[in-house]
């Protein structure tokens, strides 16, 4: 079962491009598909890749990702640090 409300948006900023936007977008994405079912490991990581694109700055990455646990209950560190240690194919992320 979902931890979250189907019902939430993704922190954004109004000042991204569209390009910029889907990046995010697909990047969050990626974050609820290891939490509640998997994904393959390499596309996790592709996708935090082109998030960095956009977010390079720890700062704002850290308040994007604290405004995501807020409104999804997932949380990016943990999922990305265990998607890095991993040596499988395919990535489900269980805390």
């Amino acid at each position: 079962m979902p931890k979250h409300s189907d019902n939430y948006q993704y922190p954004l900023d109004e000042t991204w491009t569209t390009a910029d936007i889907i990046k995010v977008t697909t990047f969050y994405q990626a974050i609820e598909a290891a939490n509640e079912s998997s994904i393959a490991t390499a596309e996790l990581l592709a996708a935090y890749d082109d998030f960095k694109t956009v977010v390079p700055a720890k700062s704002e990455g850290k308040r994007l990702s604290r405004d995501y646990e807020a409104a999804s209950g997932y949380r990016i560190y943990q999922t990305m640090q265990a998607a890095r240690a991993t040596n499988k194919q395919r990535f489900q992320y269980r805390d």
